[in-house]
């Protein structure tokens, strides 16, 4: 099976073309230069799809202007890239006899709809988005322009919104795999499960690490986060004190990926555990802890 990975040269495209590459045949396509772009160019280049497109079987889509884009691309742009070429790239794979798609979306378009006021926001896949920012606006669009393809050609595309998966503070990326972030390795395990499952028709799925709380904490983890924790994440709250880390008064959402884990049959596997983990190892995923900061 050969698959095109769009935006291969970034952190999580790359992640996915190396671990799909295990498996299959892979290439990946980018405006930078790198081992894991085989065609480098504009995302909007229309010649350079139709070249990419040739004897592909699956298209993973991650190609996209992202938040700090926000104040150095114009909305014009931002709308260029994450939706119309979406939609030119979802007909030209069409087209070619691509029999799938897998577009990588974002936990962040949900916006102000997973902070509701006085709890934690519980988040699944049928919590209306109340975007803030054009950079959401334009994942919703893409989004619902896919689900309308998929429809109306029954073309399968199946939507994987990822949460937070980039380089933060030890503490708060540790406490972010209870709640609303994920490792890139179980990003792109991800896909690797939506494309071998093949689901027909249109899919959304919440791709997130697991968690140990559920809808009856979100008042509690709000207002007494650290009450929470120590019954659910002991484990987590040592880990805190041994090295003198704080825990949060609160948190305000939680995203839930259990229907990912029961459709996709896959398994987050990388905990606040291996953040620790990765920190102690001086791995660059990991910044270092914010109570060390100015000492």
């Amino acid at each position: 099976m050969k698959v095109l990975v769009t935006g291969s040269a970034g952190r999580v495209g790359r992640a996915i073309y190396i671990h799909l590459a295990h498996k299959y045949n892979v290439v990946g396509l980018d405006c930078t230069p790198c081992s894991t772009a085989d065609f480098v160019g504009d995302i909007r280049n229309e010649t350079l799809l139709q070249q990419a497109l040739k004897g592909v079987d699956v298209v993973v889509h991650t190609a996209a202007l992202h938040a700090p884009h926000i104040s150095h691309v114009s909305d014009e742009i931002f709308n260029e890239v994450n939706v119309t070429a979406t939609i030119k790239l979802a007909k030209f794979a069409i087209a070619n006899g691509v029999k799938q798609l897998v577009f990588t979306s974002t936990t962040a378009l949900y916006g102000h709809a997973s902070t509701p006021n006085g709890r934690a926001g519980w988040v699944t896949e049928q919590t209306k988005p109340f975007p803030k920012t054009i950079y959401h606006h334009t994942k919703i669009a893409a989004e619902k322009a896919l689900e309308t393809i998929s429809n109306e050609l029954a073309f399968p595309v199946t939507v994987l919104q990822m949460s937070r998966c980039f380089p933060e503070p030890v503490e708060q990326m540790a406490l972010y795999r209870l709640s609303r972030g994920v490792d890139y390795r179980d990003v792109a395990s991800a896909h690797y499960n939506a494309i071998e499952k093949a689901l027909p028709g249109f899919n959304r799925f919440i791709v997130s690490g697991k968690t140990q709380f559920d809808p009856s904490c979100c008042e509690q983890l709000f207002n007494d986060c650290e009450a929470v924790l120590r019954v659910r994440s002991p484990k987590l709250v040592s880990v805190f004190e041994q090295r003198g880390w704080l825990l949060p008064k609160g948190l305000d959402r939680v995203y839930d990926s259990s229907l990912a884990q029961k459709l996709l049959d896959w398994e987050p596997k990388y905990g606040f555990e291996s953040v620790v983990d990765l920190y102690d190892q001086g791995f660059s995923e990991v910044l270092p802890s914010i109570n060390n900061w100015g000492s």
